[in-house]
């Protein structure tokens, strides 16, 4: 039974690092800081949702499916960190991402993926399933999935603390933060397309 929980926690921790729902928290309230009460829930459970689909989905086939397509994690995560950098310049442009009656959109793109289950998050679920076996791996993702569920769920209570005024502030700051995080996260993508450059 030790060596079930040693392994849960080897597998939780990294998992819980990659996704990093507390780091993305303040940008699911600043994305949605133009949606109602009621539009939020409904863009956390979304987002959650598709992060756990998609993150099912690479936890059995993500080498196949990668391989099939002819894309390498880098490209991934190249194609990510653009897709964040032109939510960022669309905010600090217009100051809003999206439009607020397309929640759906903005649950599974920016926040369910390339946010959640990002490049990181799927290359370390293909890395963690090679070395442990696929049910503790599961259960691991599965406990990440609940607690970023439970985090992204605090937003009402930041909302209430901070108020409209507090919010917007907050929200113009995160934005030059996800631009710095996409353009980390495309040049981390080039490096590794260059890597394997070098090893083919």
């Amino acid at each position: 039974m030790s060596e079930f929980w040693n392994d849960i926690l080897l597998t939780f921790v990294p998992l819980f690092i990659v996704v990093d729902a507390v780091g993305n928290l303040p940008f699911v309230i600043s994305i949605t800081d133009q949606s109602t009460a009621e539009e939020r829930k409904k863009v956390v459970n979304l987002a959650v949702i598709t992060a756990s689909l998609l993150g099912l989905l690479f936890l059995f086939m993500g080498k196949l499916v990668l391989d099939l397509m002819g894309i390498s994690v880098g490209a991934f995560a190249i194609a990510g960190g653009l897709i964040l950098l032109l939510f960022a310049i669309r905010y600090m442009t217009s100051g809003h991402m999206v439009e607020v009656i397309k929640e759906e959109m903005v649950a599974v793109v920016p926040i369910g993926t390339p946010l959640t289950m990002g490049p990181a998050t799927i290359t370390t679920l293909i890395l963690l399933v090679n070395q442990f076996p696929l049910y503790i791996v599961l259960i691991s993702f599965a406990l990440n999935m609940l607690a970023t569920w439970l985090i992204f769920k605090s937003n009402e209570w930041f909302i209430q603390y901070l108020g409209r005024g507090g919010l917007k502030a907050m929200s113009r700051i995160f934005s030059l933060f996800l631009a710095a995080i996409a353009i980390s996260m495309i040049i981390k993508g080039l490096r590794l397309e260059e890597i394997l450059g070098a090893v083919s």
